[in-house]
């Protein structure tokens, strides 16, 4: 049995489903968050959720608690700032639904740089270069990709939560040195909402590109951010809804 998926029977034979369980986040102890995630990968979910939202600029011990509870990580502290008793809760289709008030949804994030400069071609093909295994076996992960500016992937995750696989590669990059990701691509396999330009701004990429449609509020955050975000993805064709200027062949707005 594959961490990501299992094999469930059913009335007309059987079919793998992908995992979905829940994932407490700690820090030094204390419960700061709970997402519903694929397991694998944990600490970089940790550790790139706690980078998204601000809490943390660098790399952070992480791992499994002291009491190896099940599915909990620890990470140590301190944070960058004070939350007090307030908890995030997370499922796997809503990054921001343990936020206390509207106000506190947008998190800072530094001037983006003027970055790489993409064929509008080669931004369509993106997509289709994702690595998806657990998507081919399930129909029911998400993934996220992190792209050189020749269109080479670097490295992917997939989780039932859009906003998780990209936590795992922000949390990836994070441990590496990687970030911030100046002059990288990151790439999803769904829709382009608020919380995926958030974190992909948070994570400094420039070029933030999906196979789906952005929500009204992804674009307003996307411009005001800097951010080239490009939508439905597929085959030969992109739309380009901001920042047009780092794509070859695309017409600002």
């Amino acid at each position: 049995m594959s961490a990501l998926y299992r094999t469930i029977r059913h009335d007309a034979g059987s079919d793998d489903v992908a995992i979905e369980e829940p994932l407490e986040i700690r820090v030094d102890g204390r419960p700061l968050a709970v997402t519903m995630r694929t397991p694998g990968h944990d600490e970089e979910l940790a550790l790139g959720f706690l980078y998204g939202e601000g809490l943390i600029d660098r790399v952070h011990d992480a791992g499994l608690t002291e009491d190896l509870a099940t599915n909990t990580i620890e990470v140590a502290g301190p944070l960058l700032r004070e939350i007090g008793a307030r908890r995030f809760y997370t499922t796997s289709s809503c990054g921001v639904c343990g936020k206390g008030a509207l106000e506190e949804v947008a998190v800072y994030s530094a001037a983006l740089p003027a970055g790489p400069t993409l064929a509008r071609a080669l931004i369509a093909r993106l997509p289709e270069r994702l690595s998806q295994p657990a998507f081919q076996r399930t129909g029911g992960v998400h993934a996220t990709g992190l792209f050189d500016d020749r269109g080479e992937l670097l490295l992917s995750r997939e989780d039932v939560g859009r906003h998780n696989a990209m936590d795992k590669v922000i949390g990836r990059a994070l441990i590496d040195g990687s970030l911030p990701l100046h002059d990288l691509v990151l790439c999803v396999s769904g829709r382009l909402s608020f919380e995926l330009v958030q974190k992909a701004a948070v994570a400094g990429a420039p070029i933030l590109v999906g196979v789906g449609a952005p929500s009204s509020l992804a674009i307003e955050l996307a411009e005001d951010r800097g951010l080239t975000l490009c939508g439905f993805a597929r085959g030969t064709s992109v739309n380009v809804y901001t920042h047009a200027q780092r794509v070859l062949g695309a017409v600002a707005g």
